[in-house]
């Protein structure tokens, strides 16, 4: 099977490129050979290379940014995946896409369904929430996989950044009123892979939007303490951490209180079950 795999560079991506490599010859191009704001370059680049699967990771995910720069932000999380929606179903090919819990105004107390109603606060989750919408659009066979918190060993992320302010500051002040799912981007691309190894695609009622995340939920203050705890220290050094409320840390996009998602459904579906995430966290941090 030819995969086709946009994204590559991303800490998804990255992951994907190799758990996908057992299921047939992905295809990864760079972003200088497939730049997804060029619709142009990636209709002509779907075609001429004729994928039998197109999975796609790639996306605009600088929150903030994406409030200063939407037309940019809806050309990769709106307007590609149509492209690819529409390229997919001109082949007759599935689509993987991933998306997330950003989709959510944060006000429900319990976890989200993929039932429950979408209402972004930003330009990011607009956005994504519209390239959902446009491939669910063509009626393809396609997952759409929303996650949440992603963090790896690479790229720009909340563990990166914490372990960097770990040894430049004393003391951190760090949002404890916002809750979410801490997730890994290899636990993410190692489902996937499961997913597909499982050929999902040959019963169509099972294409749709799942909740993909590590289990359990926690603040981002309780993310830094975890992050905290397995970090080596200087000797005799030590790093404060002190709770605040998001009000006191604003930002330019708004982001959910509670985005924490049910992945209930995924279980249900494919049997997958998600570590938890600080079990992910653990395996992260030993891994070389």
């Amino acid at each position: 099977m030819k995969i086709l795999l946009t994204g590559s560079s991303g800490q998804v991506g990255w992951e994907l490129q190799r758990t996908l490599a057992t299921l047939g010859e992905v295809v990864a191009p760079r972003r200088d050979a497939l730049d997804l704001s060029d619709m142009h370059n990636l209709r002509d680049f779907v075609r001429t290379l004729k994928p039998e699967l197109i999975v796609n990771p790639a996306a605009h995910t600088a929150v903030d940014r994406a409030e200063s720069e939407p037309a940019l932000a809806r050309a990769i999380n709106a307007i590609a995946p149509a492209i690819l929606a529409e390229e997919a179903a001109r082949l007759g090919v599935p689509l993987v896409h991933f998306s997330t819990d950003y989709v959510f105004d944060g006000s429900k107390k319990t976890p989200w369904l993929e039932t429950d109603i979408t209402h972004p606060l930003g330009v990011y989750g607009a956005t994504k929430l519209e390239g959902e919408q446009a491939i669910r659009e063509q009626g393809i066979a396609h997952l759409i996989l929303r996650t949440s918190w992603v963090y790896g060993l690479r790229g720009g992320n909340f563990l990166l950044t914490m372990q960097r302010l770990f040894r430049e500051r004393d003391n951190l002040r760090i949002v404890a009123d916002q809750i979410g799912a801490p997730t890994w981007s290899r636990s993410i691309a190692e489902a996937t892979a499961q997913l597909l190894a499982r050929r999902p695609f040959v019963q169509p009622e099972l294409s749709g939007v799942y909740h993909l995340t590590c289990g359990g939920s926690a603040s981002w203050h309780d993310f830094a303490e975890a992050i905290l705890i397995r970090t080596p220290l200087m000797e005799g050094r030590q790093v404060t951490l002190h709770p605040i409320p998001a009000s006191d840390y604003p930002t330019p996009a708004s982001r959910p209180a509670n985005s924490v998602l049910d992945n209930s459904k995924l279980h249900a579906a494919f049997g997958i079950v998600m570590p938890h995430w600080q079990t992910a966290l653990d395996l992260c941090l030993d891994t070389d």
